[in-house]
């Protein structure tokens, strides 16, 4: 007899099963204090959902869902002010601004599930989509109707796991590559990365460092955090808004939070000049990777001082030191990333329209919101 699987959705980190933490051992973007950061300092457009799976009231699964209002901001960012861009806003609030994402919004990779040994990941992702029904029920009772429901951010070995009746009607799509950089058994510090870099990616390294002459990187405290709260949220908002493509602003107390969270797993490095901030990194630890998360930078510095290329150095350079296996670079900069050696994972999602006709042309509207981006992979290694 196939098992029956159940399933809880929580609002509150509160409420969720004592044990939830055994299952997210693998990822702490799982982990109950992590969600707890959702909690206290989600963008103010996201609603998060947390999912329990059940085998005869067993825990044997967990999963993450948000609700995403994407008509409370300007998805498209400041950098283009043109027709075609406030069209496609209008489109956005008229036709698409209600949205579910299966899976973790903020972040590059699959941060969707962590399941036990006593379900299969194939039983697991079929009880996720009868959760994903039960909530947009609930979101519906709310006056919240989903336009999209968005599965993101699995890796392509695993499409095979989306083939059945439930996933039909879903688009299967292609962003971004994630750009992972995996660091050598060989390296023991910097010089032996520098060492592996052909001569054009080791002068680049060099002209780099020239550059940053007169910065003083630091690790900040919370309270040295908390002090220059206002200064971070503008360099953080220098770099957001200039992106092409918004579905949230991180909200002002978004980095405090997560400090006084996960302490030491949570890394924050300010770069100064004279005492002034002038742009800031910030880095997870997740078990034997490094997540890359958000950043800053004030934009005249950035390309006086090629402060964005020093900051992932120095990202590889600590990596290295702590002797982690991977850093998660993830989405955007494809090109400069790949200069210093991250390699393009290719990841897949899914995604479908409430209306069945717009459904149909799903793929048509995706290349319109999501044009393809040409980049050239690079290879600095000998």
């Amino acid at each position: 007899m196939i098992p029956q699987f159940s399933f809880k959705i929580y609002t509150s980190t509160k409420n969720i099963p004592t044990e939830w933490d055994s299952l997210a051992t693998k990822n702490i973007f799982l982990s109950k204090d992590y969600l707890s950061i959702l909690e206290k300092s989600a963008p103010e457009n996201m609603e998060c959902y947390f999912i329990g799976i059940f085998k005869d009231n067993l825990l044997v699964g967990i999963s993450l869902a948000q609700y995403i209002n994407l008509s409370q901001v300007n998805s498209l960012g400041d950098r283009d002010h043109c027709f075609k861009t406030a069209i496609k806003n209008f489109l956005f609030k008229r036709f698409i601004s209600n949205v579910l994402i299966i899976g973790n919004n903020m972040l590059t990779g699959q941060n969707c599930f962590c399941f036990s040994d006593t379900i299969t990941i194939e039983d697991g992702i079929a009880t996720i989509h009868n959760a994903t029904d039960a909530i947009k029920k609930q979101l519906k009772i709310q006056n919240k109707k989903i336009h999209l429901t968005v599965y993101k951010d699995f890796l392509t070995t695993n499409s095979t796991l989306f083939k059945t009746p439930n996933y039909k009607p879903y688009y299967h799509f292609n962003t971004q590559p994630n750009m992972v950089f995996n660091i050598k058994e060989s390296w023991h510090s910097m010089d032996d990365y520098l060492g592996d870099l052909n001569k054009k990616y080791r002068d680049q390294y060099k002209r780099a460092r020239k550059k940053a002459i007169g910065i003083e990187k630091r690790k900040l405290s919370l309270e040295e955090i908390q002090k220059l709260h206002y200064k971070i949220n503008e360099l953080y908002l220098n770099v957001a808004q200039n992106a092409p493509f918004n579905t949230f602003y991180l909200s002002e107390n978004h980095f405090e939070v997560f400090k006084k969270k996960l302490h030491d797993n949570f890394l924050f490095y300010g770069y100064f000049i004279d005492q002034e901030l002038i742009g800031f990194n910030t880095l997870i630890k997740n078990g034997k990777d490094i997540d890359t998360y958000f950043l800053g930078y004030d934009e005249g510095f950035q390309r006086e001082k090629m402060l964005y290329l020093n900051m992932l150095y120095d990202m590889i350079g600590y990596s290295i030191n702590k002797k982690y296996k991977r850093i998660i670079f993830a989405r955007t900069a494809l090109e400069i990333k790949s200069s210093v050696g991250a390699l393009p994972i290719e990841m897949f999602g899914l995604i479908k329209h409430k209306n069945y006709f717009v459904n149909l042309l799903m793929a048509k509207s995706f290349a319109y919101f999501e044009p393809k981006i040409e980049w050239k992979e690079r290879n600095p290694f000998k």
